[in-house]
């Protein structure tokens, strides 16, 4: 053998090495691995052990020559980012072990300690692939002190482009109904095709919480710390009830070192995937977990529940206590008043035409003994003057932000668009450099915004321009959260969400 042979036999005891030294790969199971490897690159013969192989180069780069190798052999119909991760994922899935394997190791870990199971899984989520860590890397992530705290930033590197010979073979391409959606069960090892992920090395850990099924896997994009995602066994839409407020405390209490929260159930405040019920967690403490109460009241029905608005750019009711039922039952409470509540001088309709308005994005987490629940009110009400949402970014800060406020920004964390890293490079230059910043295209969408923050500095040179830009992103994304927020931080607003607490 001879050539690109020599070579891509190097490769596969390379990768067999990884798979050995991150406890992908038995001991056991070394001959059988490599054997289906040589199967997927068409090799009969093979040279070389795992066990002769000297240097550990990172997961990627073993990858990386794989592809390149396969892509020589016309293995790839295209050579585009989608046919490679395609085919990259079905050489991790030979790496991966058997869903059982997975959830007997996962249970194993629990029994020492919740924690374990979770350091765990993360663990072998990175080393199947099935998180990129080396497209994670890319992203550009910062905090902004903000009046109410440290804001999250993050501008979203590691979702690749699609490439346009991608896009018109998905148009094409014959529309599948499996699986249901990118959440379903039904993508647990499956191959995926030129408009849905490759998932050979996906791994999922079905849970129970009162009682119902459902399943927890990781993100593949990690926004934050073990950002995870609870989905429900069945394809069924999201909905916000008191079924969720006990789901999601059940969750933190098999869980307690992670959050859990779910997206709101109306469009415009319901965040991307409103057709499959699920949840999203981790180990992170966000900005608003931090914040803490501005007013405190009581329930005079839930006695043993400790309530009170919290200093947030958005609405948040926090509730507090020992006992999950009497939480549960409280915020029930809250979600039903609030379902039916108008309050037409604060601009506040249950419905328009039959239309719902009102819902709650809820967010869970275990503090010491106390369990805590954060309901923040949501209302999708629209307008002519703002036909995206009334209580939704507004057009002034579209540069930055214009999509949907779903829970991770509701929680303080920013996921911005791609173009924004190019756009703040070109808006240090022009500034430093005292060009107009209207006369760029790509830019001229900011230039007000840096009219108007611009006067606030003295001065500005190539050793702060960055920090600047980031502090202004992180005021723009609270102005856009307070946008989002249906009480306002004013003394109208907050006298407006008294009113409601009233009724309660």
């Amino acid at each position: 053998m001879k050539g690109g042979s020599v070579m891509i036999n190097e490769y596969i005891n390379e990768l067999v090495a990884y798979g050995l030294n991150q406890g992908l790969v038995d001991p056991e199971d070394e001959v059988y691995v490599t054997n289906r490897l040589l199967e997927l690159f068409q090799l009969t013969e093979h040279e070389g052990t795992a066990k002769e192989v000297r240097t550990e180069r990172e997961l990627s780069q073993i990858l990386n020559d794989m592809l390149e190798y396969a892509c020589r052999q016309g293995m790839l119909e295209e050579e585009t980012i989608t046919e490679k991760d395609l085919f990259d994922t079905k050489i991790m899935g030979i790496l991966t072990p058997h869903p059982s394997v997975v959830r007997r190791q996962f249970w194993d870990k629990y029994n020492i300690s919740p924690k374990a199971a979770t350091d765990f899984y993360y663990q072998f989520s990175q080393a199947t692939n099935y998180i990129r860590k080396d497209r994670i890397a890319k992203d550009e992530k910062w905090t902004a002190n903000t009046e109410f705290g440290a804001m999250d930033i993050t501008i979203n590197l590691s979702k690749p482009e699609k490439d346009p010979r991608d896009i018109a073979k998905a148009g094409k391409a014959k529309k599948s109904g499996y699986p249901s959606c990118l959440l379903c069960k039904e993508n647990e090892g499956y191959a995926g095709h030129i408009s849905h992920p490759a998932r050979q090395n996906h791994r999922i850990i079905p849970i129970t919480l009162c009682g119902e099924q459902y399943n927890l896997q990781y993100s593949p994009y990690v926004y934050y710390n073990e950002h995870c995602i609870v989905f429900n066994d069945r394809h069924i839409p999201m909905k916000i009830d008191k079924a969720v407020f006990a789901k999601l405390l059940d969750f933190v209490k098999q869980f307690p070192h992670y959050i859990v929260g779910s997206n709101a159930d109306l469009p415009i405040v319901g965040g991307s995937i409103l057709s499959h019920d699920h949840f999203q967690g981790g180990g992170y403490e966000f900005a608003m977990a931090k914040a803490p109460y501005e007013t405190e009241f009581s329930l005079k029905q839930f006695p043993d529940v400790h309530a009170g608005i919290v200093k947030w750019p958005m609405s948040v009711i926090r509730l507090q206590g020992e006992i999950t039922e009497s939480i549960v039952k409280a915020a029930d409470h809250i979600l039903m008043l609030w379902r039916r509540y108008t309050d037409e001088k604060a601009f506040i309709f249950s419905e328009t035409n039959g239309v719902p308005h009102n819902t709650i994005t809820p967010i869970a987490r275990k503090r010491g003994d106390l369990f805590e629940l954060d309901l923040v009110l949501r209302n999708n009400i629209t307008t002519e003057e703002n036909p995206l949402g009334v209580y939704h970014p507004h057009a002034q800060y579209h540069h930055i932000k214009k999509e949907n406020i779903g829970l991770i920004e509701v929680m303080g964390l920013a996921v911005l668009p791609a173009r924004l890293k190019e756009e703040l490079e070109l808006l240090e230059e022009y500034i430093l450099d005292g060009k107009d910043v209207a006369s760029n295209e790509k830019i001229e969408k900011h230039a007000q915004w840096v009219k108007e923050f611009l006067p606030k500095y003295d001065h500005l040179d190539k050793d702060n321009i960055e920090e600047v830009l980031h502090k202004e992103v992180g005021n723009v994304f609270v102005h856009v959260l307070e946008d989002a927020g249906v009480y306002k931080c004013t003394g109208e607003g907050r006298a407006a969400f008294m009113r409601f607490i009233e009724n309660l």
